[in-house]
């Protein structure tokens, strides 16, 4: 970090940062806030790349942030496969799980991951109390309930029933 100010980047990404939380609401209501975020993570990576000396992010790398924030943002979307995130990004499932590999992550276990940490975090809510286990599930990309609360359950060491009860009881208190 203190080698941050003497990259050529410096400049350009701290005005970025200025302008997007001067514009914000603006921003977010537009439909390509998902692009400005995108790109924004490429300048973060792009000045820290350049502050430590190592050169150019490799287009492998880059590729590799558009697939995560891909995901990110279809995350609930229960078609998403590698298939579709590959067809997404122009490459061949081969090369997809590839990236991965090399990445040293499991594509399957980092989207079932995000997806119970969604569903984990949404059940905690208040709102959640009126909608049933499945109608999360399927909220957070499980099309199968039971396959749901058996991944929830080696997650989280309990069920999302008792997860809910649980936070709704602290909620009580």
């Amino acid at each position: 970090a203190p080698r941050l100010r003497t990259s050529p980047l410096h400049e350009l990404v701290a005005r970025h940062i200025v302008d997007l939380f001067r514009d914000a609401d603006r921003i977010t209501a537009d439909p390509a806030a998902a692009t400005v975020g995108t790109g924004s993570i490429e300048l973060a990576r792009a000045l820290l790349t350049s502050a430590a000396g190592a050169g150019h992010a490799t287009p492998a790398d880059t590729l590799l942030a558009q697939i995560r924030e891909y995901v990110r943002q279809n995350i609930r979307d229960p078609d998403l496969t590698p298939t579709r995130i590959a067809a997404a990004h122009n490459i061949s499932v081969r090369h997809l799980y590839g990236l991965c590999e090399r990445a040293r992550f499991s594509l399957e276990q980092w989207i079932i991951a995000r997806r119970l940490d969604g569903a984990f975090e949404e059940l905690a809510r208040p709102d959640a109390a009126r909608r049933s286990i499945a109608a999360t599930a399927r909220r957070w990309g499980f099309s199968d309930p039971a396959h749901f609360t058996r991944r929830f359950r080696t997650a989280y060491g309990l069920t999302p029933r008792d997860w809910r009860s649980i936070a709704h009881e602290e909620r009580h208190r």
